[in-house]
Order: C-alpha cells, then sequence, then structure tokens
C-alpha cells in the first residue's frame, strides 16, 4: 500500500468529519460566536447600561459615561485520533472511512459542546432556581417542572434580558421529568404535542438542548442526585475559536498504520452573569 494518499481522499475525509461534527453537536448557535482568533486568548467587550437624563432647554447635554469592561478567554487545544491499519484493511475503503470520521467528528463535536457547559456552569450565575420552588402545592425537591420554568423565566425578566434568543439546557433525565408535569403536556396548557414525539423543542421563551449522559462531563450532576440544569440568553456567554475542526492523514510507519486526526481549537467564558440562572432539578 502506497504512503502517498491522494488530496481527494483527503478532502472527502476532512468533509465527511465536518459532517459528523455538526451533526454531533448539540449547542449550535446558543452563543456569541468568534472565529479565526489568532493568538491563545480573545476579550470579549462589555459595555455597561447607561440612564437617560431630563434635557433642560439651553443647557449642555449629559454624556452617558458607559464603561466599556472586557471578558478575556483562553483557547484550549483539543484533537481526536484514530489509527487505520494497513494490516487489516487492503485499502482504506469507503466504510472505514466513514466510521473513522464518525469517530473523531462526534468526540471533537461533544467537547464544543462542553466547553460552553463548563463556561456555564462555572460562572456565578445571576440567578438560581432551587429544588424547593412549589409546584401542585409541595415544596419538597423535585425534578425538571413548569415551576421551575417560569421561576428561571421570571429572574431573566426581572434583569431586563431580552425575551428572544433564550436556551435552556438539561439532561434526558430532566426532560423526563418535565414530561411527568401536566401542565408541559397537555393541550390544556400548551398547544404542543410532547407526548407523541417525546420531546420538547422550545417551552415559555426557552429553547431546549437535551444532552445524554457524556464522558466529557456533560450536565453536571452531585452526590446528591442534584443536577444542575442551565437557562441563559445567547449573549451571556461567548465561543472564541481558533482552529475549527481541521482533519490531518498521515502514515506512521512504527504503526504500519495511518494516524486519523482531528483538531479543534476554542474557548468559551461567561460575558453576563446576569443572563444565566441555575436551574437545581433532583433527580
Amino acid at each position: 500500500m502506497s504512503t502517498n494518499l491522494s488530496p481527494a481522499f483527503e478532502t472527502m475525509f476532512n468533509s465527511e468529519v465536518h459532517h459528523a461534527y455538526q451533526a454531533s453537536r448539540t449547542l449550535d448557535g446558543v452563543c456569541r460566536m468568534k472565529n479565526g482568533v489568532v493568538g491563545s486568548t480573545y476579550k470579549w467587550p462589555k459595555l455597561a447600561a447607561g440612564v437617560a437624563t431630563e434635557r433642560t432647554p439651553q443647557t449642555d447635554v449629559s454624556p452617558l459615561n458607559s464603561v466599556f469592561s472586557q471578558v478575556s478567554v483562553s483557547l484550549t487545544d483539543w484533537s481526536a485520533s484514530e489509527y487505520s491499519d494497513v494490516f487489516n484493511n487492503a485499502k482504506v475503503s469507503f466504510e472505514e472511512r466513514n466510521e473513522l470520521a464518525q469517530v473523531v467528528g462526534s468526540a471533537i463535536g461533544r467537547r464544543y459542546d462542553q466547553t460552553i457547559i463548563d463556561a456555564l456552569t462555572n460562572a456565578s450565575a445571576g440567578s438560581t432556581v432551587a429544588n424547593t420552588v412549589v409546584t401542585s402545592g409541595s415544596a419538597s425537591a423535585s425534578d425538571l417542572n413548569v415551576g421551575k420554568l417560569i421561576a428561571a423565566k421570571k429572574a431573566l425578566d426581572a434583569k431586563n434580558v431580552p425575551q428572544s434568543d433564550r436556551h435552556f439546557i438539561c439532561h434526558a433525565n430532566n426532560l423526563a421529568g418535565l414530561l411527568g408535569d401536566e401542565r408541559a403536556v397537555s393541550s390544556d396548557y400548551a398547544q404542543i404535542k410532547a407526548l407523541s414525539g417525546g420531546q420538547i423543542s422550545s417551552y415559555l421563551g426557552f429553547t431546549f438542548h437535551v444532552l445524554g449522559t457524556r464522558d466529557e462531563g456533560g450536565v453536571s450532576i452531585d452526590g446528591s442526585s442534584d443536577r444542575t440544569c442551565l437557562a441563559f440568553h445567547k449573549s451571556a456567554v461567548g465561543c472564541a475559536v481558533g482552529i475549527n475542526p481541521r482533519t490531518e492523514i498521515n502514515y506512521v510507519p512504527e504503526k504500519t498504520s495511518w494516524l486519523v486526526t482531528t483538531m479543534l481549537s476554542m474557548g468559551s467564558v461567561a460575558i453576563d452573569t446576569d443572563g444565566i440562572v441555575d436551574v437545581t432539578c433532583r433527580e
């Protein structure tokens, strides 16, 4: 087998990895994006709010004197690699190429998601919805329910967070809890068909993103079975990308194998914690 791989193969493989990466990435479009970052850090500008003053005739205007600040994020380098042994394959077949693309692409896609989740989780959220939100007359700890979503919406509304581009990240277990709340699934309360489809795409202005258990960490849970779901606005978190998913294929003589590697360099940070709400759910 030749150790020279055709450029057409590399182009095709990189395209397949990109498609796999996009398919496995759940948190697409949930944050402010900056691509093509040069260097190891990026600084997001943050402008404080201003207050209008009454205009008095024949007097000078009063400037708002809005204060600019910066939120810095460091980019982290990630890679996902796999070998393709030449003795196990007379040639690199389409089937194997597709499988390798799925493996490395999905790994990079999940890592992309996790950087955003970590930024939201590690931030000191502007508001917290506790386990004991009263629902159906009970104040005991509970899983995700409509009462907690209302409380999260209220917290964002109180801080003048825009109504559009609000997102909610939860685990599949929390979605199951929400589907057990009649107010979320009954047509008497909402014009959705959650039970027929087994999912909720949006509710109370939140776009839902449901994740399963992931080796990267996923949505965090503590020892008492309390999982922290995340309600936030798109502008509250920023994602800076230095290297978009890119693939290299190299022959390694010592391994008599092709080494397929996909790379990603990115970082995420909470820009405005007023736009983030932690929602604690007891599973």
